[in-house]
C-alpha cells in the first residue's frame, strides 16, 4: 500500500508489546526496516525477531540511553527515517487533582511527556541534517477532553475522576510539542503529527478492564467499539507515507468519533 516505506528503517518507542509492537508488524508488513526499543528486552526480543528487525532495549526518560539505543540501530539498519515515539508509563491512579503526590505527577510527565522529548532529542538532529523523515508521537483522547467530565470516558469504567491528571497534562503536552517541532523542522524536510487514540483494546485493556465495562465504554463511541492496535497503526503508516506528505504539526484523533474536533 505504501511502497516509498520498504525499506526505510523505521523505529518504534514502546514497542514491545500493544500498539507499539501491532505499528512494528505494519511497518515491517511494508517492507521496512523495524526496530523497536522499550524496557522489556525478553519482549523486545520476540518482537524483532517477529519482524525481522532489531530489539534495543532502553529506558526513554534518559536522554544517555535513548542515544546509545540510536547508535545502535543506525550500526544495524541504517539511519532512522521514520520515528513512532509511542513509549509512555508513570504510576498514578484516577482521582483528584489535589489528590496527586509530586512523584505519581513527575512519574507520568516523565514517562509521556518528557520520554517524548528525549525521543525527539536523539533522533531529530540527523533528521534534519539528512533532510528527511516522518516522526509520529502518541497522545491520548485524554489530552483533547477532560475524562472526568459526564460521558468522558471515566464515569464509565466506574471511576467517577476520569484519567489522572498528570496524564491528561502530559498527553495534551505531546500535542503542543508536536505542533512546535513540525514548525521547527518542516523546513528541513520533517514532518511531525501525532495521533491520539481514545479506547484500545490490548493486552493491557483485557487484563483490567472487565468485558461488560469494555461493552459500556464501546457504546459510548459513535462508532460503537473500542479501537485495535491495529487502527493506530494504520494511521501511523498513513503519516510516515508520503500520502500525507502536506501534512505536518496534525493530531490526529484515533477515536471512533469519541473526539470530533
Amino acid at each position: 500500500m505504501y511502497p516509498e516505506l520498504n525499506g526505510t528503517v523505521a523505529v518504534i518507542t514502546g514497542g514491545s508489546r500493544g500498539i507499539g509492537a501491532a505499528t512494528a508488524r505494519a511497518f515491517a508488513a511494508e517492507g521496512a526496516k523495524v526496530a523497536v526499543i522499550g524496557r522489556d528486552q525478553a519482549a523486545l526480543d520476540g518482537v524483532a525477531e517477529e519482524v525481522g528487525g532489531v530489539g534495543a532495549a532502553a529506558d526513554v526518560t534518559d536522554l544517555a540511553a535513548v542515544e546509545a539505543a540510536r547508535r545502535r540501530i543506525e550500526d544495524e539498519l541504517g539511519p532512522a527515517g521514520v520515528l513512532c515515539a509511542f513509549a509512555g508509563g508513570g504510576i498514578a491512579r484516577p482521582g483528584p487533582a489535589a489528590a496527586m503526590t509530586e512523584e505519581e505527577w513527575r512519574s507520568v510527565v516523565d514517562g509521556n511527556l518528557t520520554a517524548t522529548f528525549l525521543t525527539l532529542k536523539a533522533f531529530l538532529p540527523g533528521m534534519q541534517e539528512r533532510k528527511a523523515g516522518s516522526i509520529i508521537t502518541m497522545s491520548s483522547s485524554a489530552g483533547r477532553l477532560p475524562t472526568n467530565l459526564p460521558g468522558g470516558g471515566g464515569r464509565e469504567l466506574g471511576n467517577p475522576w476520569g484519567a489522572p491528571v498528570a496524564y491528561e497534562a502530559a498527553k495534551a503536552g505531546v500535542q503542543a510539542l508536536t505542533r512546535h517541532v513540525a514548525a521547527e523542522a518542516g523546513a528541513d524536510g520533517v514532518r511531525v503529527n501525532c495521533v491520539a487514540p481514545a479506547t484500545i483494546r490490548t493486552e493491557r485493556t483485557a487484563r483490567f478492564m472487565p468485558p461488560e465495562v469494555q461493552e459500556a465504554v464501546a457504546a459510548a463511541h459513535p462508532i460503537a467499539r473500542l479501537g485495535e492496535a491495529g487502527d493506530v497503526a494504520a494511521a501511523a503508516l498513513f503519516l510516515a507515507s508520503s500520502q500525507s506528505g502536506w501534512l505536518t504539526g496534525l493530531t490526529l484523533d484515533i477515536a471512533g468519533g469519541r473526539v470530533m474536533l
